[in-house]
């Protein structure tokens, strides 16, 4: 039950799924999907050496475990599996027969040496459907490169649209492309699990970062690829592509930022002529630059707080800029109730980020905190039909 009372989501109770990822993409997106209400197995080696158990931003560990891994493996269940040995790829395999979703973000080939790749494992289970997420695609002639969201930052161009001009290029400050990637991979299962439903047979779903890092641009692309010049400004405006107000502009104690509204509203609070005789002008694009150079010294005269009020008061578009414990001590946060705090076993109190979709039949809550690796190894088997001799017997060769 979540704290306000309402029971916990489970659109997709009753479906299992594989879950054989590391980093980010891969663990978010099924995070996702468990969040609403999927048994979801976490499959990762023995002996607690999984990547993102031993890597943390800021080196944050709460009581030795790492906060990387608490924010993206809630509402699953972990089993540890040696898959370079022939017992633990037989048990994946047997695994596979009773599943009904495998997401895997190894690069392209690693589990088909396993005898885990679509082929083999849309043999075993035709029902199955089979998620495969890389840095550039199963086919790429880079499908061998590493994908992680820098990199792919710098390659598909995100990095290159932000920041004034004569500055260096600037990449977002975090791993949206993971994110963003993670979402189009819930996405994909929910749209297959439909497919299956009409037809009866597995399918495969492919995601890549190369492709989500594109998706994300589709404004500015879509501009590109059909004749638009896009430049950098070296003033305050915050992109390529939209006409002056839109960007961050300093104020006598900080920042503000304004955005796209009624440009007779902007005129008329401020009174500036370099705005008034562009007023009736129906498109403003290339008035852009002269209109936020005005706009600048005219900002510096007040403070954050007494342009917010001013210009709110007249119809013109504006926000701060906070930093996040402004953030999350902003009424709108507050009101939105985006974290909730859960007891794990070893780390202690931890604070999420709740899904961030509401459904009326429910909430997304964490029914489950992260998993220790393998604690769930036993009762896992179990399900899939070996005895407790079995068990006993793979854990002390290691396979578990």
């Amino acid at each position: 039950m979540s704290a306000d009372g309402r029971p916990p989501l489970s659109v997709l109770a009753g479906i299992r799924i594989l879950s054989f990822t590391q980093f980010l993409l891969g663990p978010s997106g099924v995070q996702f999907l468990a969040d609403l209400g999927a048994d979801v197995v976490k499959i990762e080696p023995p002996g607690g050496t999984l990547w993102e158990r031993n890597w943390a931003g800021c080196d944050l560990y709460l009581n030795g475990v790492s906060a990387f891994f608490l924010l993206a493996h809630r509402n699953q269940r972990s089993l540890t599996l040696d898959l370079k040995t022939d017992h633990g790829r037989a048990i994946a395999r047997r695994l596979v027969e009773g599943a009904d979703v495998l997401v895997q973000n190894f690069r392209p080939g690693v589990l088909e040496r396993w005898g885990l790749g679509w082929e083999d494992a849309s043999a075993i289970n035709p029902r199955l459907i089979y998620v495969a997420a890389s840095g550039y695609g199963q086919t790429s002639p880079y499908r061998n490169r590493p994908g992680q969201d820098l990199l792919m930052q710098g390659i598909s161009g995100l990095a290159s649209i932000s920041g004034r001009a004569g500055q260096p290029p600037t990449p977002v400050g975090t791993a949206v492309i993971d994110q963003h990637g993670a979402a189009l991979l819930a996405m994909g299962v929910l749209a297959a699990l439909i497919e299956r439903g009409r037809t009866g047979r597995g399918l495969q779903v492919e995601v890549s970062m190369l492709r989500a890092a594109l998706d994300l641009q589709i404004e500015p692309v879509s501009y590109f690829l059909n004749g638009a010049r896009l430049e950098k400004s070296d003033t305050p405006l915050a992109g390529m592509f939209h006409p002056a107000p839109y960007g961050v502009y300093e104020t006598r104690d900080g920042h503000v930022i304004v955005s796209i509204s009624p440009f007779q509203a902007l005129a008329d609070a401020l009174g500036l002529p370099e705005l008034a005789r562009h007023v009736a002008t129906p498109r403003l694009f290339h008035a852009r630059e002269e209109i936020a150079r005005a706009l600048v010294p005219v900002l510096r005269t007040r403070t954050t707080a007494e342009w917010l009020a001013f210009l709110e008061q007249r119809g013109v578009w504006a926000a701060p800029v906070l930093t996040y414990p402004e953030t999350f001590a902003h009424p709108a946060v507050q009101a939105a109730d985006v974290v909730e705090e859960a007891l794990h076993p070893v780390a202690g109190p931890v604070k999420f980020l709740r899904f961030p979709v509401e459904l009326s039949t429910g909430r997304a809550c964490v029914r489950r905190p992260p998993p220790m690796a393998g604690q769930h190894s036993g009762e896992i088997l179990r399900e899939a039909g070996y005895a407790d001799a079995d068990i006993a017997r793979f854990r002390a060769a290691g396979v578990i």
